[in-house]
């Protein structure tokens, strides 16, 4: 009698080909966001991802097993291109199901052309940068017809809001945080790692300050210095480190050396740092993988750009951003987009501090840190409820990528 074919005999379809394209434009958010779906696309749906990348120097330091020299090489379940024009270009290109140009960077023009080649076209997505602003609920998803080729692009923006793309997030996130903060003997691990000292005393406030150049640091360092309370600042090298260096009249503010207050040398173990309440560690540049765990050993994170404002959502912390910078304060209007959903539902006074403070570090005032830290309680809670909320939205590459199957059916 003929065989019935078993369930594990059936054809499988192949796994869905994705190319994500991404030009370093400035610091590391551009291609830390793309490392992060890239290796979420991979990891939770199964996907072939090919990253495409123009400065590997810039993308390891944030995964140093890439490799800068090399063309071609696989990392963590995904291909990585050093995308060079006239590279990647001909008739032998190979286009992928799902095609993302990352925050409108332009597709080599031989690419487009092997698009509309193909036999099936692919589903080309223009991810867009994260903005909390109420016209991208509108514009999320409306679809650009090329004025050449009988292909349609996307536009996908991440947001704040329902109705827009979300943001990104590893579904064992929390898992991950939530075993950290269960966990004496990791939070030490962390400390003697990060810093070469124990955790701090229960009294004091840790902060992180991840940060553009910002003139009004020396305030909120000499507050910090001032304090009722001892203030443990985690600094990791980079553009603030200069002003930090300075304000303790030091020659410098790098992660590794023991400095007095003098810059003359400590022994090991002590700050890197110390005047008044405050004590200041540098930390060594870490992979973005480690990132989430100094956000986690915080009370309050000072975060920058778009990739470090969303893990500071997911930490469940209170937290500041420092908006990207823009001519004639264009970014205000975004940063103010942001205060609206995060600190809605805060008690007034304490929705009022917070926005007179996100202001002053972004160069309207003076920080006050007394009466920003004086709602400590309620900020708390907000950063809580906030993260469900935001959970709620869905996460954006879950969102992408169902967007992406619904277009290929």
């Amino acid at each position: 009698m003929p065989l019935t074919p078993s369930a594990t005999s059936a054809t499988v379809a192949p796994p869905i080909a994705c190319d994500i394209f991404c030009a370093v434009i400035d610091n590391f958010g551009d291609v830390g966001v793309c490392w992060r779906l890239a290796r979420q696309f991979a990891d939770e749906e199964g996907w072939q991802v090919r990253l495409f990348v123009d400065d590997l120097r810039t993308f390891a330091r944030l995964e140093p097993a890439v490799a800068v020299e090399r063309d071609r090489q696989r990392v963590g379940g995904v291909t990585i291109e050093h995308w060079r024009e006239p590279a990647h270009a001909g008739e032998t290109i190979d286009v992928a199901d799902v095609v993302i140009e990352a925050f409108a960077c332009e597709l080599p023009s031989a690419y487009i052309a092997a698009m509309a080649r193909r036999e099936r076209m692919p589903v080309w997505v223009n991810l867009e940068y994260l903005s909390a602003e109420d016209w991208v609920v509108d514009f999320h998803k409306r679809p650009s017809p090329h004025p050449r080729y009988p292909l349609t692009k996307t536009f996908f923006f991440p947001g704040l809001a329902c109705g827009s793309g979300g943001v990104l997030k590893e579904r064992g996130l929390d898992a991950a945080r939530e075993a950290f903060e269960r966990s004496p003997s990791a939070r030490a691990a962390w400390w003697q790692q990060a810093t070469g000292a124990p955790p701090p005393d229960a009294n004091a406030t840790v902060i992180s300050l991840f940060s553009y150049e910002n003139p009004a640091v020396d305030s909120l360092l000499t507050q910090w210095r001032d304090a009722p309370e001892p203030v443990v600042l985690l600094v990791p090298e980079g553009r603030i480190s200069g002003a930090v260096a300075r304000f303790f009249g030091l020659p410098s503010f790098k992660a590794g050396a023991r400095n007095g207050t003098d810059g003359t040398g400590g022994t090991d173990g002590e700050p890197l740092a110390e005047c008044g309440s405050l004590r200041a560690y540098a930390l060594a540049f870490a992979p973005q993988s480690q990132f989430d765990t100094l956000l986690w050993a915080s009370h309050l994170n000072f975060v920058r750009g778009e990739d470090s404002f969303v893990r500071a959502q997911w930490a469940r912390r209170p937290f500041v951003w420092h908006i990207y910078p823009q001519a004639d304060e264009a970014h205000l209007p975004k940063l103010d987009a942001a205060l609206a959903h995060y600190a809605a539902k805060l008690p007034t006074p304490a929705q009022q501090a917070m926005v007179r403070f996100w202001h002053a570090w972004n160069g309207v005032g003076t920080p006050d840190w007394r009466d920003f830290w004086s709602h400590r309680a309620a900020y708390e809670a907000r950063a809580a409820s906030w993260a469900d909320e935001l959970a709620s939205l869905g996460n954006l590459a879950d969102n992408l990528a169902q967007f992406a199957k619904g277009q290929l059916k």
